[in-house]
């Protein structure tokens, strides 16, 4: 399977590329706000401040307007910033209006010709007020805000300065007092401007810092992302040895456990149904060959047992006859006899063994194990037997080497294997029991030794039954001639394979197991 490269696809780096993606429409929003929407907001905003104040100013005129000296009182002409005495609400107001939201004001009673001012020269401010009264402004460009009964707003911009202005000027309610307020507002481009370039700076940094921030952190994010990616390609590629070992009690953490149960499961499923593969394809094969198998059992059954039959029978008989008068011919007798009754005990529970896998009564079942242990675990058990026949073992398969079938039969095998080994051992005595890995997913398992090697017309037929190369030899250790017959029992319900072949020193027995697969 084609593995996606990580970097095209990494969820950090969209992640990173969203969030500069964000502060740059952000900063970009922000700017076009400020650039096409604040110096409008503001004006109106001035323009609201504006009515405001002719509205809070005008209604203390109309409370002052019962008594004689009506607006004069609120505008005294003796006002003096640093006198109490002096202030009224309305210069309390006017004063607040001027700290505040930086509006210059100018007042006049027509009635008594008493000019109130904010700022500045009063005979300037007189002069400028009958300018706007009258209409006689000149080097001044206008432009009509808002229009009402008694006062209008406007935008003016001075020629001469280039100052722009916010203006309001007309009548109180009363008719008779006059005033200008004017607030500057040609700052407000300057300030934008610059805000502008400020937060296009701070925007920057912001975006770079952040992004750094936003990968590193996105980073740790996609670490288990990327080991359930990777766990996800080892389960697929039937390695179901590996592990989830993520400690988070986060979603992540709940589908890593979710996909360790799930190899779990899968590995169990697989073994299940390799077992149960087998069975049938096993039931379908022993049908086939079940009639000639029994036939050929039978008369093989007939001629091994004769010989101890008839043995048995022979020194029973002179025992019977008092031809072992003496206590050591009779424990002759009596050992002969046990030692083939014996013989005939191995030889019956070889059979039935063999008789039950050939039949299918006895399929492998199928785990996953690894194959050095068991090889090391039956060299240990013949400990004993290696030493009485001073043989000198070496064993070369790499640990963790994994493989499919039935553990218990496997090592059968390989005791099969050694023990003929030994029975057939000569000097140097070396036994080399080793692994090849073959194309396919199978590993092949040698069981070789320093020996006579088998004559070659006889390389298939140690593996029928009864068939012995050297009968006196085998005889001699006990041997039934059902050992290799068993091994290629076993092997062929695994649908394995299995062989022998001579060598320079002696003969090389093997057989091959599936192996697990495990791809990168």
């Amino acid at each position: 399977m084609k593995r996606i490269p990580l970097i095209k696809k990494s969820i950090k780096w969209r992640y990173t590329c969203i969030f500069i993606c964000l502060i740059a429409l952000v900063l970009t929003t922000v700017l076009l706000a400020n650039t096409f929407l604040l110096e409008r907001y503001y004006t109106r905003e001035k323009i609201t401040t504006l009515e405001h104040a002719y509205e809070t100013l005008n209604n203390m005129i109309k409370l002052s307007a019962d008594t004689e000296a009506g607006a004069s009182k609120l505008f005294p002409s003796n006002y003096d910033t640093s006198n109490p005495d002096t202030e009224t609400p309305a210069t309390t107001y006017l004063k607040q209006l001027s700290e505040t939201y930086n509006v210059n004001v100018i007042v006049m009673d027509t009635k008594t010709d008493t000019i109130f001012s904010t700022f500045g020269d009063l005979n300037f401010q007189s002069r400028k007020l009958n300018q706007y009264i009258f209409g006689n402004r000149n080097y001044t460009t206008r432009q009509m805000v808002r229009s009402f009964d008694n006062y209008t707003i406007e935008k003016n911009v001075d020629d001469i300065s280039k100052n722009t202005y916010l203006e309001s000027w007309g009548y109180f309610s009363d008719n008779t007092t006059c005033f200008i307020m004017s607030m500057p507002v040609s700052s407000v481009k300057e300030s934008v401007s610059f805000f502008n370039r400020f937060l296009l700076f701070i925007g920057v940094f912001a975006m770079l810092g952040g992004s750094v921030i936003v990968y590193f952190m996105s980073r740790e994010i996609t670490k288990p992302i990327n080991q359930l990616a990777r766990l996800s390609e080892k389960i697929s590629a039937q390695d179901f040895s590996a592990r989830y070992n993520g400690d988070s009690l986060d979603e992540i953490g709940v589908l890593g456990n979710s996909m360790n149960t799930l190899s779990e499961r899968l590995q169990k499923s697989i073994a299940d149904l390799k077992t149960a593969n087998n069975e049938l394809q096993s039931d379908i094969e022993n049908k086939t060959r079940y009639a000639e198998r029994q036939k050929e059992f039978v008369a093989n059954v007939s001629h091994e047992l004769k010989t101890p039959i008839a043995l048995i029978q022979g020194y029973a008989e002179g025992l019977n006859e008092g031809l072992a008068d003496d206590p050591e011919s009779r424990a002759y007798y009596c050992g002969v006899i046990v030692d083939e009754a014996q013989r005939m005990n191995k030889l019956v529970h070889a059979l039935m063994n063999l008789s039950s896998i050939e039949q299918g009564k006895d399929l492998p079942d199928f785990a996953l194990f690894d194959i050095s242990k068991v090889v090391n675990g039956v060299i240990s058990k013949s400990d004993i037997l290696i030493k009485q026949q001073d043989a000198h073992v070496e064993v070369d398969i790499p640990e963790g080497t994994m493989v499919w079938a039935d553990e218990f039969k496997v090592e059968q095998i390989i005791t099969n294997y050694l023990n003929n080994a030994l029975h057939h051992l000569e000097a140097p005595n070396n036994i080399s029991i080793f692994s090849e890995r073959e194309p396919d997913g199978i590993i092949s398992i040698h069981v070789s030794n320093t020996g006579k090697p088998i004559p070659e017309e006889d390389l298939e037929k140690i593996w029928e039954k009864f068939f012995k190369v050297d009968k006196a030899h085998t005889r001699s250790y006990g041997g039934s001639g059902l050992g290799l017959s068993i091994v290629k029992a076993i092997v062929s319900a695994h649908h394995q394979k299995c062989g022998a072949k001579n060598t320079r020193t002696g003969v090389d027995f093997w057989f091959t197991l599936e192996r697990e697969e495990k791809k990168r």
